[in-house]
């Protein structure tokens, strides 16, 4: 509907400021999350110099102190240094960073909350592609793709693929997903159009709201020993370290899939390993503990394990999503309006 002469005006739309802003994150990170049009955006919706990037706020160069200290808005991504107390006693105007990433554990202290800092996350849109591989990985491994790539390249002569793969397919599986974070409630509306029951294991999700995301809630135990799938998307905390135990990995059926997109340390490793070995379990797997796992690990060789190097997150054009996400929330800032995706301190104690 056009407005007309007769139509009531709107309220009036708060006219944007431009704040000073500091890029800081780690080496190499601002040339892959900001292009040329992003380079754009950002100077009209900000002063700032779009190629000073602040590896280091403790001891940082004459350029980078002196934007320090007029900065309003830092713009933080990966590798970005911690905002201590010397870091902030040395940014007197800072009231927000928009962090253009998930977490924000790593740079975020107690001082910045203390300071009252408003603090903005591009978690939801990193939780995108961790998804997407989470969907693809569960439809592979249901069809046993990594097994009938592995053999049809051994074999090469005709076979009895139907036979062999007879118990395969994804018509009624069950996909049990630990963790209704972000990335686990995109996973179950990502899982939504196909003929698959899934399971939900988080002690933080009440029944009812278990029952709306479109899973069923249940134990820990219960999912692991009824899931042909069990893909993790717990946050790294202490209580969830080794979440998936020997007792839990033993419950699992035979030939079902453990897939690992969080944390290689919600995981038992050494409790893993001798069942991928013995080939009773599958796993698709993109963090281990260590996140590199030792040259000699069999994870690199075993034909039931599909090995990635961390890559299910935001991933080169992927990460001018989060950056849109960022110039997003610093025009909303500019414009005196609340960010869309706060992060809010009582709630870190249980998110990643």
């Amino acid at each position: 509907m056009h407005p007309t002469s007769d139509s009531p005006p709107g309220p009036a739309e708060t006219p944007p400021v431009r704040p000073g802003l500091l890029l800081s994150m780690g080496p190499g990170v601002a040339g892959r999350l900001l292009g040329a049009r992003h380079h754009t955006r950002l100077a009209a919706l900000a002063r700032t110099d779009p190629h000073l990037v602040a590896h280091d706020l403790a001891d940082p160069t004459p350029e980078v102190a002196a934007a320090l200290a007029g900065a309003e808005v830092l713009l933080t991504c990966w590798g970005a240094p911690p905002l201590t107390d010397r870091v902030l006693a040395a940014a007197p105007r800072l009231r927000a960073v928009v962090h253009a990433a998930g977490s924000v554990k790593h740079h975020l202290t107690d001082a910045c909350w203390d300071r009252g800092i408003a603090v903005s996350s591009a978690a939801a849109a990193n939780a995108l592609p961790v998804a997407e591989y989470t969907l693809a990985a569960i439809l592979f491994a249901n069809k046993r793709v990594l097994h009938a790539a592995h053999r049809y390249r051994g074999l090469r002569a005709p076979h009895d693929w139907p036979g062999e793969l007879a118990g395969a397919g994804n018509y009624r599986r069950t996909v049990g997903v630990i963790g209704a974070s972000r990335i686990g409630r995109r996973v179950i509306e990502l899982l939504r159009p196909f003929d698959l029951r899934v399971l939900l294991y988080d002690p933080y999700v009440e029944a009812a709201k278990a029952t709306r995301l479109g899973a069923a809630p249940v134990p820990l135990d219960a999912l692991c020993a009824d899931s042909d799938i069990v893909t993790v998307h717990a946050p790294q905390l202490p209580a969830t370290r080794r979440l998936l135990g020997a007792r839990q990995l033993a419950l699992m059926p035979d030939g079902a899939t453990l897939i690992n997109t969080a944390r290689g340390s919600l995981v038992d490793e050494a409790a893993l390993l001798p069942e991928l070995v013995t080939g009773r379990l599958h796993a698709v797997l993109d963090v281990t503990e260590p996140e590199l796992p030792r040259p000699g690990s069999p994870l690199y060789d075993l034909p039931n394990v599909l090995l990635t190097p961390h890559v299910a997150g935001s991933l080169g054009t992927e990460l001018h999503r989060l950056a849109d996400h960022a110039l997003d929330e610093l025009e909303r800032y500019g414009r005196g309006r609340p960010f869309l995706t706060p992060v809010r301190r009582e709630e870190l104690h249980h998110s990643a």
